[in-house]
């Protein structure tokens, strides 16, 4: 952050709330004063997060939210939808880019945050500035914007938002997308203050698609993209929000943590704000599957590799786990051991740690129905036990 930047952002956030203070940053902050390495890590996540896009345009999800976006669009819009050709309105096209970044489950996380950083700030920062048609420049600095204030919050929840059943990326996305887009908008620091406590009454994102392997959660950063975007919309002409949007008695954490709200540490939603580059901390995932089962993923194939194993050979396999991550890659144990769809699978440390020993790794060629199918695979899923490791620590 430039000296100038620094002081004015100082002297305007001093004693103010968390939404002022992220308010101030995203309206101060100068293209200049984001260091190299983070743009090119920003470029590199962006990039990420288009071929994602384009690979997801192959399968059945996205040619049927295609069909339902562009009947919402009545047909017509300027905005494009990445590695289609077909445009749709500007909150549709939010909608459905977001779909596309997010629908594979192989986008970009902030492991502290917990949350899909790319898939809600991209969709709403490319479809404003194409829509308004700005510059590379001003899609990026808005983009690190909402990236650096959507992880921040994410990381207050210190992973409560999965205890209670709630997606934090289609809560928290909400909020840094209106950032996004309202940085890209021209509004100043008291509108973007207001358009937080709007986002307020606008982000969701309910974890019941672990029960059957729902789609619904493919949705909730492009929902979030476009709820940023009619918050920031609403703040442009006078629409008034609350302004204890995180602190209030009924903000984000007080009303959507339950008992884990005594857990959160609200210093961290602008600890280090315009210092420290939380966008440089966000991964990209190696494998196609929820984060919470990289770590036995990559286990399970080094053992393979180094010992030599094979699946007829593997009498039971224990995996260690944080408690927290139980409900939602260990449970319920017989939809985990055989999993009936791909996103029943994405979230099975059971049929994650079988394939990778059987198979050696896990990609996309892991979630079709003939992978599904695999005897081997399946018998050695049932072998396959969690246990709860006190000393894993979460998030």
């Amino acid at each position: 952050m430039s000296i100038q930047t620094h002081v004015a952002f100082e002297a305007a956030a001093q004693g103010a709330n968390i939404a002022t203070t992220l308010a101030v940053f995203a309206e101060s902050l100068c293209p200049e004063a984001i260091p190299v390495a983070v743009i090119e890590r920003a470029k590199y996540l962006i990039l990420d997060a288009v071929g994602i896009a384009y690979a997801s345009t192959h399968y059945e999800f996205a040619h049927r939210s295609l069909s339902a976006t562009t009947e919402l669009s009545a047909g017509a819009g300027d905005t494009p939808v990445i590695g289609l050709s077909a445009r749709l309105q500007l909150r549709d096209a939010m909608l459905m880019n977001g779909i596309l970044v997010h629908g594979l489950d192989y986008d970009d996380t902030h492991s502290q945050g917990v949350i899909h950083s790319t898939a809600a700030c991209f969709p709403a920062a490319l479809g404003v500035a194409a829509h308004a048609g700005l510059s590379c420049g001003d899609l990026l600095t808005a983009y690190v914007a909402g990236m650096e204030a959507g992880t921040r919050l994410g990381s207050v929840a210190k992973g409560g938002f999965h205890q209670i059943g709630f997606h934090p990326t289609g809560l928290v996305g909400a909020f840094s997308a209106a950032l996004v887009a309202g940085r890209l908008l021209g509004l100043n620091a008291q509108q973007l203050s207001m358009a937080q406590g709007i986002a307020l009454s606008m982000g969701s994102g309910s974890l019941e698609f672990l029960n059957d392997g729902a789609w619904t959660k493919r949705m909730h950063p492009g929902w979030a993209a476009g709820a940023g975007f009619t918050a920031a919309s609403l703040a442009r002409h006078g629409f008034v929000g609350p302004k204890q949007v995180y602190e209030g008695r009924f903000g984000l954490f007080a009303s959507h943590l339950g008992q884990y709200a005594k857990n959160i540490d609200l210093s961290l939603a602008t600890a280090g704000l315009g210092e420290v580059w939380e966008t440089a901390k966000v991964a990209v995932k190696p494998i196609p599957a929820c984060h919470f089962t990289h770590a036995c993923a990559d286990a399970a194939a080094i053992l393979r590799d180094r010992y030599g194993l094979e699946a007829a050979d593997i009498r039971s396999v224990r995996a260690l786990v944080p408690e927290e991550v139980v409900k939602t890659v260990c449970e319920p144990v017989g939809t985990k051991k055989r999993p009936q769809n791909s996103y029943d699978a994405q979230f099975s440390i059971p049929y994650i740690v079988a394939t990778a020993l059987a198979r050696g790794n896990f990609s996309l060629a892991h979630l079709d129905s003939t992978a599904l199918a695999d005897t081997e695979v399946q018998a050695l899923a049932q072998r396959v036990e969690y246990e709860i490791d006190p000393n894993s620590p979460f998030p």
